[in-house]
């Protein structure tokens, strides 16, 4: 656009502010600092000609290592300039959002749970989350929910006009929207419809494979994604238990892994601590997984899994081509059948002695693991860990290295990229953890359905770190 400038009295202060727009940043310059926005930060730049007032809104870290936070400016312009101000105010908008390649004024279904993780949802929202999406130029449809499963019913029966559906809650809301879709009228067309989630849970692990560790667990980064962030899509997989069909987003859990995210379920007032106090139990008790997995394999080399992961994070390039997908866009109007396998043919069975099998999508499960550092989110595959029992100590060593994905390259550990896994109880108890939520502790056995659901993303890719071995980064 050309760099132009802009010089207001702010109304709270009396004091001048020059405004410039460059191609890419928005300065403002007072008498004392000059700060430097990204467009992408800024999401409101309107001029009321009536009361010669412009309105600027963007988000800005105050403290590098802290979150984001709203900023409101306004100023008051001459009368004579009043042309003039609005003009930049249009061309600053414009700027901001074609920067980010969206449009201003999506329609957004937010559901808020007000009893998620450590209960402070509603206040967040209200407070926080709110002012930003508005600012944004959101137009809001909220809704509390008030029961388990009430996601899911709202979710079945969603009119398919919305430009993303926001969940303000931790990741077992996701789990109930997505089983909505999956039971909607119009699955697929439901299933185009983004989702974005607003972290106040405990663990939090969607929104930290979408913003990444520094900003995983910053609810204003994430209404920032709601307002700019575009469609990635993502796999998800069928769990299908006793004949019933249930959509899994995220990750299935048995032994040690189920135990301390099932164990603490009561201790959610601790946020993601429950989940460091459930290891640590979990260590004392060091119960063998008493399962028997088996699973049709893509990949099992650790070093060409590192290297695929990093080269389609360097060289991707769909966060600049990728757009708002229609409600109308696919005309299937059921969900992808089930494959029905019973042959034993291309199928692997697992025969070490185990201490957890977790399977997933996205690297992080929290903020202190990065379970699946090789994940993509449209390979059409699913990543299984299966830890091998050893000693306490290496087992507390390995998970240390967590938040890093170090634990990855650890002998004891098998990492297994596969199409399909199947799992068959060994003892009459357990525990399985299915996206956070308890399941019976019975067979089940997982499909991949490659790009089913959409999420809204600032990257197009998971912001997780993770190198190969010997490789620095870029």
């Amino acid at each position: 656009m050309g760099e132009q400038a802009l010089t207001v009295h702010v109304v709270s202060s009396g004091k001048l502010v020059t405004l410039t727009c460059s191609d890419t940043l928005l300065t403002v310059k007072g008498s004392s600092k000059l700060r430097d926005i990204p467009f992408r930060q800024l999401i409101q730049a309107d001029f009321h000609p009536d009361t010669l007032t412009l309105q600027i809104s963007y988000v800005w870290k105050k403290k590098t290592n802290g979150h984001l936070s709203l900023v409101r400016l306004e100023g008051t312009a001459k009368e004579s300039e009043s042309n003039a101000v609005k003009e930049w105010a249009e061309s600053a908008l414009k700027a901001a959002f074609e920067s980010a390649g969206v449009n201003r004024g999506r329609r957004v279904k937010v559901l808020v749970n007000p009893h998620g993780g450590t209960r402070k949802g509603t206040a967040i929202f209200t407070k926080t989350v709110e002012p930003v999406l508005r600012a944004g130029g959101c137009a809001l449809d909220v809704q509390y929910t008030t029961h388990s499963n009430h996601a899911y019913e709202i979710a079945k029966v969603l009119p398919l006009e919305y430009d993303a559906i926001v969940t303000v809650s931790g990741d077992g809301l996701i789990h109930e929207v997505m089983n909505g879709f999956a039971h909607h009228e119009y699955p697929m067309k439901a299933f185009s419809i983004p989702i974005a989630p607003i972290p106040t849970g405990s663990g939090n692990g969607l929104s930290l494979n979408i913003l990444g560790l520094a900003d995983g667990f910053d609810v204003v980064a994430a209404a920032l994604n709601v307002i700019k962030g575009l469609p990635m899509k993502v796999d998800v997989f069928s769990f299908v238990q006793n004949g019933k069909r249930s959509i899994s987003f995220m990750s299935q859990a048995m032994g040690l892994m189920a135990d301390l995210d099932i164990g603490t379920e009561h201790l959610r007032w601790m946020g993601d601590t429950r989940f460091i106090y459930g290891l640590f139990r979990g260590m004392v008790t060091f119960k063998p997984c008493a399962v028997q997995f088996s699973y049709k394999a893509a990949e099992e080399d650790k070093d060409k899994m590192a290297q695929e992961c990093y080269a389609r994070r360097v060289n991707d390039k769909s966060a600049t081509e990728r757009t708002i997908p229609t409600a109308n866009e696919s005309s299937d109007s059921a969900l992808p059948p089930l494959t029905t396998d019973e042959s034993d043919e291309g199928w692997t069975t697992f025969d070490k002695p185990l201490l957890y099998l977790y399977a997933g999508k996205g690297p992080f499960v929290g903020r202190d693991l990065m379970a699946f550092p090789v994940s993509l989110p449209d390979d059409g595959l699913i990543d299984i860990v299966a830890q091998t029992l050893s000693s306490r100590s290496e087992v507390m060593h390995d998970l240390a290295e967590g938040p890093k994905g170090g634990h990855f390259w650890k002998d004891s550990l098998h990492y297994i990229k596969a199409h399909a896994y199947r799992m068959k109880p060994l003892a009459p108890k357990g525990a399985l953890s299915v996206d956070g939520e308890m399941f019976p502790f019975e067979a089940f056995e997982i499909e991949v359905h490659q790009k089913l659901a959409t999420l809204l993303s600032p990257h197009g890719y998971y912001a997780a770190d993770f190198l190969p071995r010997g490789s620095k980064s870029p």
